[in-house]
């Protein structure tokens, strides 16, 4: 008889685009070969007030855009970095037994080039990504297809994070910690839904955290979540005191 597989220690999900990358992907995209810079930021201060929904602003930075999809890949490919701390990071949790999940609100052909080019392809086929797709027009034209159409955000991160946080099978009661890395808007849905939320300094999550009274613990990149991810498995600080150092909204240094 076999045994059960054991439980891993934390289990951390992660928003892909700004946070596992340097640069937002569906920005760049706006900013240089859709609508621009400016009306993109028109659209996050309307959704941040929560007069816009982001599943209806993205549809509308999306299909500002002409450019065929497979070009639109290869210029990612070239201006868009992986975050400094990242390797490290996933390297050490896959010592670890971690799981690191990608909840994005991109789109899965994009990610899947991108992680690829960054981790080859050998290991970018272990990581699971819960994301949007792409879809094609008669025209030949693309569009983004939302994972959760229903919802105002396109893809419910809540409900993607939920299937692993409220299972009840984890063997002998023991639960792993999560953890969630976000930095924008489409984070939103995610914001409350694991025991420690890192939230990108000086980007909208932040924005949001403060106005609605979410705990949150500010990061530069993935080497400060690396520092406070082990000190929590390695038993060396609770999350609770994580949060008093680096979770005040008021205090945005480490």
């Amino acid at each position: 008889m076999s045994s059960p597989t054991p439980v891993p220690p934390a289990i951390v999900f992660s928003d892909w685009d700004g946070t596992i990358t340097s640069l937002d992907s569906n920005d760049y995209l706006t900013d240089n070969l859709g609508f621009g810079a400016a009306k993109r930021a028109e659209l996050n201060v309307e959704m941040i007030a929560g007069r816009l929904h982001f599943r209806d602003a993205f549809i509308q930075m999306l299909d500002s855009i002409s450019t065929p999809f497979p070009d639109c890949i290869e210029i990612l490919r070239k201006n868009i970095l992986l975050d400094p701390g990242f390797k490290t990071f996933y390297a050490w949790c896959k010592s670890q037994n971690i799981p690191v999940i990608v909840v994005s609100s991109g789109m899965m052909p994009i990610i899947r080039a991108l992680l690829v080019d960054y981790l080859g392809q050998e290991e970018a086929d272990k990581i699971t990504i819960y994301a949007n797709d792409v879809m094609y027009r008669e025209d030949g034209s693309w569009t983004i297809k939302f994972r959760d159409p229903e919802s105002g955000f396109g893809h419910d991160k809540s409900k993607t994070i939920r299937a692993y946080t409220q299972q009840k099978e984890y063997p002998g009661g023991q639960k792993p910690k999560f953890f969630y890395c976000g930095d924008g808007v489409s984070d939103l849905s995610a914001a409350r839904e694991t025991d420690l939320l890192f939230a990108k300094k000086g980007k909208d999550l932040i924005t949001y955290c403060v106005q609605e009274g979410v705990p949150f613990t500010v990061f530069e990149d993935f080497k400060d979540i690396h520092g406070y991810v082990q000190e929590v498995v390695e038993g060396k600080k609770t999350i609770d005191e994580i949060m008093e150092v680096s979770g005040n909204p008021e205090n945005t240094t480490h």
